[in-house]
């Protein structure tokens, strides 16, 4: 992919130029190169020893796999466990001339919600030093009998990280249950029997 944008002014007249052609934007198959080098977890819904993240084989996505990091609410259940959050801080090596963005996720999971009862996922990224962030959310409502699901979610913006240098990726989700409309509902979302699972679709961009 080649990523430029292209400024055209053609003289017409002392008076009159023509416009300059509207800005582009190409992408580029994932680079080599590109690999993880460092991860923090700190979080509610991730206990240490309990999530790992790794880099697809063509370097197109991140996955981070979690395997206590679920929500529930319901009769007796303390209110604490109906918000579970984690944040990655993933040290990651980027080629030099590329960057790249997040541009959709996708959950894995479980989820039961009972009549009345809604379920959520949130997530968002951002590099570290830049102001710029990218959110996500996804919202489910009852009733749903238990069952597996996945889905993707697209961001609310392409963040980029810096053009050609190693940077730290944060990356926040957190997983949430209300039984505010059915005090006596009862719902969970989170870990399946093995894993909960979050792949980060990746944009690459020469720069």
């Amino acid at each position: 992919m080649i990523f430029s944008t292209l400024s055209l002014l053609t003289l017409v007249s002392a008076a009159f130029a023509a416009p300059a052609p509207a800005a582009t934007e190409e992408y580029v198959a994932p680079p080599t190169g590109f690999n993880i080098t460092s991860v923090g977890v700190i979080g509610t819904g991730c206990p240490p020893g309990t999530s790992y993240a790794l880099v697809s084989d063509d370097n197109s996505a991140l996955t981070a796999v979690f395997s206590q990091f679920y929500a529930f609410a319901g009769p007796g259940v303390a209110i604490s466990d109906g918000r579970k959050a984690c944040r990655l801080t993933l040290g990651v090596k980027v080629p030099q001339g590329f960057s790249f963005s997040v541009n959709t996720l996708e959950h894995a999971g479980f989820y039961q919600l009972d009549q009345g009862v809604a379920g959520s996922q949130g997530s968002y990224y951002y590099f570290q030093g830049e102001i710029n962030e990218a959110t996500a959310r996804k919202t489910y409502e009852g009733p749903v009998l238990g069952k597996d699901y996945t889905n993707k979610v697209d961001f609310d913006s392409a963040v980029y990280s810096p053009c050609g240098k190693d940077t730290v990726l944060n990356f926040g989700s957190d997983v949430r249950v209300n039984n505010a409309n059915n005090k006596n509902g009862f719902g969970a979302i989170g870990t399946d029997s093995i894993q909960f699972r979050q792949t980060l679709h990746l944009s690459w961009k020469a720069c």
